[in-house]
């Protein structure tokens, strides 16, 4: 085997740039960090952002908020969730979007993923109609996305109303079309792991005035929804304004101060990402036994991550694996345990909603692992990683595979 230790952290981001640093250094000293506490015209750094990102997006409106699960909270309250009403939801997400359904006091019906890590449709457009859901809450999981072209046929079909999670697919795209943009909104994260680091952070988009008026005040604008550069004339908030409460979860100056220098190096980022994913998805797909995800060619993903099966392994495999691969350095995570671990858990554990039968997705998780792909690893830091990974995989790949 090799014995090469791999030197990176896989938690370790780039460092934010100079730009940046010097205008969260210019908020600080204004003291001024709140989003509304502004002199006289003055725009703050949060409204800027939401102007800029809702033309980055190609949206009409933009909501800066405290975290992106809060974002999809708020998204689902703005979009009419009543209380123990049903949400449709990806099986194969992470606890932030069951979380959210539960925060704005929804449950989860949880739809089965297929091999390529998307919703399986099928099952999809069954639960629709047996549970009379109004509401989609679309998890791009790990920034696979699924055919957009026939989940809107259902979500017309069943007069579903869409949110979409881009938390990882912020900058990609199904065909020609921008993530986040086939619904009535969408929310992205600016979380450290995501693909703007502001530490937490979230972002709603929408089209559309009304949703995007609630959601305003719901994030807490005291009546100030008029400092909002990307929000609807102030006519639309007439009755809303009254009718809204106030969650306060609003992002701060000092974060969007941050991540707006940042937004300009996005596209350059999302090909750096890729040319690392390219080069471990390549080794990894020449192991017999080791199953990568399909692409399809209407889907330009952003590949800040990696996920790979080994069907047929068995839990104590897996964890052994695991514990292979973190001896020579390299972090990988397995989304079957029944114990969360870190930032990986699944339907098991998510016990404040009624156990639901998953038996697919389930067998597909219990070979399912990942890893983060930061730009602080250089391509060749991605080739050793990748021969760790294959040369750990060996000893545990399955003669029943289910390819």
């Amino acid at each position: 085997m090799n014995r090469k230790i791999f030197p990176r952290s896989f938690t370790q981001q780039e460092a934010i740039s100079q730009e940046s640093i010097d205008a969260a250094i210019e908020v600080l000293k204004s003291g001024r960090l709140h989003r509304y506490n502004t002199i006289k015209d003055e725009q703050s750094q949060v409204s800027m952002l939401e102007q800029e990102y809702a033309s980055y997006q190609g949206s009409r409106y933009c909501l800066a908020c405290a975290s992106c699960g809060y974002a999809l909270g708020i998204a689902l309250k703005a979009a009419g969730l009543e209380a123990e009403e049903y949400v449709l939801t990806n099986m194969y997400t992470l606890a932030p979007v069951p979380g959210a359904i539960s925060n704005a006091g929804g449950r989860a019906i949880f739809v089965e993923i297929n091999e390529n890590l998307v919703l399986d449709l099928d099952d999809l457009a069954e639960k629709a109609k047996s549970s009379g859901a109004r509401f989609l809450l679309l998890s791009h999981m790990r920034g696979h996305i699924v055919d957009m072209n026939k989940l809107m046929k259902i979500v017309q079909e069943e007069d579903l109303i869409l949110i979409e999670d881009c938390a990882h697919t912020m900058g990609a795209k199904w065909g020609q079309k921008k993530s986040g943009n086939f619904g009535l909104a969408a929310c992205f994260s600016t979380q450290t792991y995501k693909h703007l680091n502001s530490g937490e952070g979230g972002l709603i988009t929408s089209d559309n005035a009304e949703f995007m008026a609630r959601s305003i005040i719901l994030s807490g604008s005291y009546m100030l929804y008029e400092r909002h550069g990307a929000a609807p004339d102030a006519e639309v908030f007439s009755d809303i304004r009254l009718q809204t409460p106030n969650y306060s979860g609003r992002m701060d100056n000092l974060r969007a101060a941050i991540l707006r220098p940042q937004l300009n190096s996005l596209e350059e980022n999302i090909k750096r990402w890729n040319k690392r994913y390219r080069i471990v998805e390549q080794k990894l797909k020449k192991i017999k036994g080791v199953v990568m995800p399909e692409r399809p060619d209407e889907e330009s993903y952003v590949g800040s991550s990696i996920q790979f099966r080994i069907p047929g392994i068995s839990n104590s495999q897996a964890v052994e694996f695991i514990e292979a691969n973190k001896q020579l350095g390299v972090e990988v995570k397995w989304f079957g345990g029944d114990e969360p671990t870190g930032f990986t858990s699944n339907h098991k554990s998510w016990k404040y909603f009624e156990r639901q039968n998953l038996e697919n997705s389930d067998r597909i998780l219990s070979g399912l692992f990942d890893l983060r792909l930061p730009l602080t690893f250089s391509l060749d830091d991605c080739s050793l990683l990748s021969d760790i990974i294959c040369e750990c995989a060996e000893k545990y790949i399955s003669d029943n595979s289910d390819k």
